[in-house]
């Protein structure tokens, strides 16, 4: 993941007036990743495919509602395991589906690291520096590990979830 964050620990105080951080993942908590999951259900798994559809996803009316929430008080982050190669295509998808203005961590192209290691890694990071309030994420280990670092969590539960990409999150470092 990329790493122009700052980051801190769950429980620092916010510097020179920061807003407190909302974190939300994408896949599965904002976007619907059901129409593009076949190209990870087959061997070899479809990567370029399964990212190339990234930007038909449709939004996720409840994960979309909890960032315009957050963003009354907090600065909105996204943080996801997408590699760094689809930020375009993720930035016009979260411009084309009105979601609130912020920074976007993706993974470096090379790393495949199991998200839930890259993501407290970042999530400790910031908490260095700024208040984390929240994280939001469907990924249960994700979710876990965090929760036992001292974040707050809201496990985003609204998606269909995935075995195929449950693997490709925790085995594969793929999002």
């Amino acid at each position: 993941m990329t790493r122009t964050a700052r980051n801190s620990g769950p429980r620092a105080a916010a510097h020179h007036g920061d807003r407190p951080l909302a974190v939300f993942d994408l896949d599965n908590t904002l976007a619907d990743t059901a129409h593009r999951q076949h190209h990870l259900e087959r061997r070899p798994r479809n990567w370029d495919a399964f990212f190339a559809a990234a930007p038909h996803d449709p939004p996720l009316a409840e994960g979309v509602a909890l960032a315009h929430e957050a963003a009354r008080e907090c600065e909105v982050l996204y943080l996801t395991g997408r590699p760094e190669r689809c930020r375009r295509d993720t930035l016009d998808w979260l411009t084309a589906h009105g979601l609130p203005e912020g920074r976007v961590l993706m993974r470096r192209n090379d790393d495949r690291r199991p998200a839930r290691r890259t993501k407290l890694e970042i999530l400790q990071r910031l908490a260095r520096t700024r208040a984390v309030r929240v994280l939001v994420d469907d990924d249960e280990l994700v979710c876990e590990d965090a929760e036992r670092a001292g974040f707050t969590v809201v496990r985003a539960r609204w998606a269909a979830p995935s075995a195929a990409l449950r693997t490709a999150q925790e085995r594969e470092g793929r999002t």
